[in-house]
């Protein structure tokens, strides 16, 4: 996308708010509109005050000075607050739509971006956006309104000698041009770089206890000290680009300054003009330096807000998963009968397919266990059905109906993943069962705690049900987390269960008493359950034994053992202590 058209697509943000912009837009050009007043007041004050010494003269012009500037400061005040509540509009929106988007992302995205980078986007370069998008924008309303009321004032005054000013526009064009290409290349290494820094400091604040038992305080210190440096010396280089441009600019407008002075005070030069009239034109020209230097200068808060929109608007295209499927006819599919037919599934990033032509059928209600080496498929299984991933062949059917025509929120209605990876919610234990529910049933919430065998430890919390957990629950033990989880599943009360690991995070007697409420829940419900603890599935309806991605060996636990296959192999290495 190119400069232009990607500038107008961050002022389509602006547009709703059009009639506040035009408010700002008009004060700007009443602003713009008094500024050829000032040095205007120089003729009377220098030819009438000065020389003549005329009474009247004297008294009201300083008046007139103390008025205008009072004016031009209310104009300036009401147009800044205009303008300000229309660029934090932008920025809630713009972060709105980020956010919103970012939920409805399938899994894959997130997979390949770090979240400390997804956070840099959305809290980092959707304000400098806004840069680009109203502060720039109200710059060059005010400013090139100001140099065109300047410019008209000095060509009624004297065009000639305003003709030598526009002898410095092409020059000023051409060193604007060719700084914007190279602060437009740094800005969107200095975006890559601060997304760098955000990942370092999340990384080091997430694992702050393997960096401490490891000692390796130093070696992070040196590798964010490292990326910090990269980032100060793009910074840098692009402080060099946007300061060297003002500059550049002023020495360009001082050789006109410079020029029009020796001209109007060489005698050969025709000029009937007043000392008054000199000065008020070279006021008006000195006056003309103050916007140019501000429509050069932010060329740098353009082009690092362009950088940013990049950035932002490369998220909000990515495409989201699909929301909707095709009628369902009203077709129950609520009742966990489940049928893959024929998966073929391969990662982004790997060579070979983890699925292929993978085919099970489980009947609802019954229990299914999925067994194998770490990469055999089981959980990419669980994650296909979640809709977590996209088929890229074959289907999967929910009581004889295609995935294709269920939206994956009603897939995921009738769904409750309890994972060993646990993941609380930095809010009260209520809201963490209950998630997703604005006013949760408190007594459900309490019985599902009571079936998760959680209430115990509960209610032994400083605000029982009501108790902040902290961040990912940090304020409670593993297992205590494990069996907050199981209850959000037992509050969801769904027709389908998916158990990876369960009840890993469990000691012996708290396993227990957690297994015993799993197999009350499992009871009349489809559950798949992902174990390498052979023991706690021993009682599964039937064992699915996965090998690269296919089926080795179909049974109950008795009639695997009996077979003396993969399965058994697997008992006895178990049992033996070193499986």
């Amino acid at each position: 996308m190119n400069d232009r058209s990607l500038y107008f697509r961050l002022l389509t943000y602006v547009i709703p708010y059009w009639k506040r912009l035009a408010l700002s837009a008009f004060l700007l050009a009443l602003l713009a509109a008094s500024e050829p007043i000032f040095p205007a007041l120089m003729k009377p004050l220098i030819d009438d005050g000065f020389t003549n010494h005329n009474k009247s003269v004297i008294e009201w012009v300083p008046i007139a000075i103390i008025a205008l500037f009072f004016l031009r400061g209310m104009i300036t005040f009401a147009s800044s607050y205009a303008s300000a509540w229309v660029a934090n509009r932008v920025v809630a929106d713009l972060r709105t739509e980020m956010f919103s988007h970012l939920l409805h992302l399938p899994v894959s995205f997130f997979d390949q971006n770090s979240s400390a980078r997804i956070s840099s986007h959305v809290a980092y370069d959707v304000g400098a956006v806004t840069g680009a998008a109203t502060s720039a924008l109200t710059v060059i309303v005010r400013d090139s309104l100001t140099v065109l009321a300047l410019l008209s004032w000095l060509l009624w005054l004297d065009w000639k000698l305003t003709s030598i000013t526009l002898t410095m526009i092409p020059f000023i064009a051409l060193t604007v041009r060719y700084f914007n290409r190279r602060l437009r290349k740094v800005s969107s290494q200095g975006q890559y770089a601060m997304a760098g820094i955000t990942h370092s400091i999340e990384e080091a604040a997430t694992n702050n206890r393997i960096i401490k038992i490891h000692s390796a305080e130093e070696y992070e210190a040196d590798n964010f000290r490292s990326i910090n440096e990269k980032q100060r010396n793009i910074s840098m280089r692009a402080t060099v680009a946007s300061s060297a441009l003002t500059p550049l600019v002023q020495i360009i407008a001082s050789f006109s300054v410079a020029i029009i002075i020796a001209v109007s005070l060489n005698s050969s030069y025709e000029n009937s003009a007043t000392a008054g009239e000199f000065m008020g034109f070279l006021t008006a020209l000195l006056l003309l330096l103050p916007p140019i230097k501000r429509l050069t200068g932010i060329t740098g808060t353009i082009q690092r807000g362009l950088a940013a929109a990049e950035m932002v608007f490369s998220i909000i295209d990515e495409h989201t998963e699909r929301r909707n499927g095709s009628s369902l006819q009203n077709k129950n599919i609520a009742n966990g009968k489940i049928e893959f037919k024929n998966i073929y599934f391969k990662y982004p990033e790997s060579k070979e397919p983890i699925l292929e032509s993978f085919s099970l059928q489980i009947p609802a209600g019954q229990t299914i266990a999925l067994v194998g080496r770490s990469g055999s498929g089981k959980t990419t299984i669980t994650s296909l059905l979640s809709g977590f991933y996209c088929i890229q062949n074959g289907d999967i059917l929910l009581n004889n109906v295609s995935f294709k025509n269920i939206p994956l929120k009603e897939i995921r209605k009738n769904i409750a993943l309890v994972s060993q990876d646990v993941r609380l919610f930095n809010n009260t234990v209520l809201y963490n069962v209950a998630y997703g529910e604005n006013n949760p049933d408190t007594d459900k919430v309490k019985q599902s705690l009571i079936a998760a065998h959680a209430m115990e430890f509960v209610d032994q919390l400083p605000d029982g049900v009501n108790t902040l957990v902290g961040q990912n629950g940090v304020k409670l033990s593993g297992g205590q987390r494990q069996r907050i989880s199981i209850a959000r599943a037992f509050y969801k009360d769904p027709p389908i269960l998916i158990l990876d690991e369960a009840t890993s995070a469990l000691d012996t007697e708290s396993e227990r008493n957690v297994q015993a409420a799993l197999d009350e829940l499992m009871m009349d419900r489809t559950t798949i359950v992902i174990a390498h603890r052979l023991s706690t599935i021993e009682r599964a309806d039937r064992i699915i034994v996965m090998d690269n991605g296919n089926i080795r060996e179909e049974g109950n636990h008795k009639e695997l053992l009996k077979a003396n296959g993969l399965y058994a192999h697997y008992y006895q290495l178990q049992f033996s202590d070193t499986y």
